[in-house]
C-alpha cells in the first residue's frame, strides 16, 4: 500500500505539471535543449580554448581519530573546440588532478578525459551526428537527476561537494548520437556500447570500464511548449534490464519563480543489492525530483527541492544495518559512485547570492537533509573574482549520529582554500 501511495503521488505530480501547460502557454520559443542544466547560464565566449590551473590546501577533522588530516590538490583543466572542416567540429575536454595525500585506492595523479568527440552537421542542415566520448547531461534537478541516465560511474575523483561542478567534471560516455532539430523541439538517439568490464584505478587510464561496461540506448524528445514551459520525454534501455521511461520539465511560474521536476519509472534490483553485488530479482519503482526556485532583485536565488528514490533504503532497513557500519559505508560509497540518492527521501536547500557585500564576491551554499535519520550535509563557498583569478573558501560539515547517513562519514568537517588562475 505504501509503494502504491508513493507511485500515485509521483504520477499525480507529473499530471499536475502537465495540466499546468495551458496556463503557461505563450507564442515565443526558446532553445529546446535548455533542460540540460539548472545552473545560471554562462555568457557566451568566442574563445575556442579554455585553460585554468587550480591549487587547494585545507584540513579535515576526522570523526574516529583525534588528529585532523591535511589535504592538498593541484589541478589543470583544459577544453578545446575547433572547426575541422565545413560542417565538422572537434571537441576535447580534459582534467588532471594531483592529490596529497592520494585518494585511497587511486594514484596520486588522476587524469580524466571528460570529452573527445567529433560532430558533423551539414551547412544549413537540421540533423547532427556525433561520435566519441560525450558528456551527455539531462535533467533540471539541483542535487539529484533521475533522468540523467549516463551519470553512474562517471565521477573519477571528487574535488568539490557542489553538485553542479560534479556534473561538469565527470567523465563522458563513448557513444554515437544522432539529433534532428526543428523549431521548438529535437529528437535524439544515443547508442553506447560495452567496451570494458571493470573500472580502472590507473590514474592515466581512459576508464572505459566505469562509463562503458554495458550496452545502453537512450531516445530523447525535447519540446519547447512556450517561452515559459519546456520538457523532455526519455526512453532508456540497458543490457540486462527492462526499459525505463523518464520525463522532466521546467516552468516559469512568474518573473521571479521557476519550477522543475524529473520523474522516471523502471524495473531493476534495489540499490542495496546493486551496491553489494547481491543477485536479486528486479522490482518496478519510481524516482522523482521536484523543486521551486525564487530569485530576488538583489541577486539572491533560493531553491527548495524534494528528492525520492524508490530503490534506496528506507529508514527501517538503514537502521537495521546499524550493527554493520562497514556495510553502511560500502552502501554509501556505491551510491556515490552511481550518483544515486542513498535514502528513500531527501530534501535540498540551495542558495546563491551574487555580489555579496562586494561586487565580485559570490556566495553559494546548500543543505541536504535526510528526514529519516535527521542527518545533514552543509556546504558553503565564498568566491571572489578578479579578471584572471578566483580566490575561494569552502566549508563542508557532516552532521548526525554515528549510524546516520552523514554522521557515519569519516570526515566531520573539511575546510579548504582554493586559488584558480584562468589563461
Amino acid at each position: 500500500m505504501r509503494l502504491f501511495t508513493r507511485s500515485a503521488l509521483c504520477c499525480g505530480l507529473v499530471l499536475a505539471f502537465g495540466s499546468a501547460l495551458p496556463a503557461f502557454a505563450a507564442d515565443a520559443e526558446l532553445d529546446a535543449l535548455s533542460l540540460e542544466s539548472a545552473t545560471e547560464a554562462a555568457p557566451e565566449t568566442p574563445r575556442n580554448t579554455k585553460l585554468f590551473v587550480e591549487g587547494a590546501v585545507g584540513n579535515a577533522s576526522q570523526r574516529y581519530l583525534q588528529d585532523s588530516r591535511n589535504i592538498g590538490r593541484a589541478s589543470v583543466d583544459f577544453s578545446y573546440s575547433a572547426k575541422l572542416a565545413p560542417g565538422l567540429r572537434g571537441v576535447v575536454s580534459d582534467r588532471l588532478d594531483y592529490f596529497d595525500p592520494a585518494v585511497a585506492g587511486r594514484d596520486a595523479a588522476v587524469n580524466s578525459l571528460r570529452e573527445a568527440y567529433v560532430s558533423w552537421q551539414p551547412e544549413g542542415g537540421s540533423s547532427v551526428l556525433e561520435f566519441g566520448r560525450i558528456n551527455l547531461r539531462y535533467g533540471p534537478g539541483y542535487g539529484y537527476n533521475p533522468t540523467d541516465f549516463f551519470r553512474d560511474g562517471s565521477l573519477r575523483v571528487l574535488t568539490t561537494a557542489d553538485p553542479f561542478a560534479l556534473r561538469e567534471n565527470r567523465l563522458g560516455t563513448v557513444m554515437v548520437r544522432g539529433q534532428h532539430l526543428w523549431a521548438g523541439g529535437a529528437l535524439s538517439l544515443a547508442i553506447s556500447p560495452k567496451l570494458a568490464d571493470n573500472p580502472s584505478t590507473d590514474g592515466w587510464n581512459l576508464d572505459l570500464g566505469s562509463t562503458n561496461h554495458r550496452d545502453r540506448y537512450l531516445l530523447a524528445l525535447s519540446t519547447q511548449f512556450s517561452q515559459r514551459v519546456s520538457s523532455q520525454a526519455l526512453l532508456y534501455q540497458e543490457s540486462g534490464n527492462s526499459p525505463t521511461v523518464g520525463f522532466n520539465m521546467t516552468a516559469l511560474l512568474s518573473d521571479a519563480a521557476t519550477a522543475h521536476m524529473e520523474f522516471t519509472r523502471g524495473s531493476e534490483p534495489s540499490l542495496f543489492n546493486r551496491a553489494l553485488a547481491i543477485p536479486s530479482a528486479s522490482t518496478t519503482r519510481n524516482r522523482f525530483v521536484g523543486g521551486v526556485t525564487y530569485t530576488t532583485l538583489g541577486k539572491l536565488s533560493l531553491t527548495a527541492e524534494y528528492q525520492y528514490n524508490g530503490f534506496g533504503l528506507n529508514q527501517t532497513d538503514w537502521a537495521a544495518l546499524g550493527v554493520a557500519p562497514l556495510t553502511q559505508l560500502a552502501y554509501l560509497s556505491a551510491a556515490l559512485r552511481l550518483q544515486e540518492l542513498a535514502p528513500r527521501q531527501a530534501y535540498l536547500i540551495y542558495v546563491t547570492q551574487k555580489s555579496l557585500i562586494l561586487k565580485d564576491l559570490d556566495l553559494t551554499a546548500y543543505l541536504r537533509l535526510n528526514p529519516g535519520d535527521d542527518s545533514r550535509l552543509a556546504w558553503v563557498e565564498l568566491r571572489h573574482h578578479w579578471p584572471s583569478f578566483d580566490l575561494t573558501l569552502q566549508l563542508q560539515q557532516n552532521i548526525g549520529n554515528q549510524t546516520s547517513e552523514f554522521g557515519i562519514l569519516p570526515d566531520r568537517r573539511a575546510v579548504q582554500v582554493l586559488g584558480s588562475y584562468y589563461f
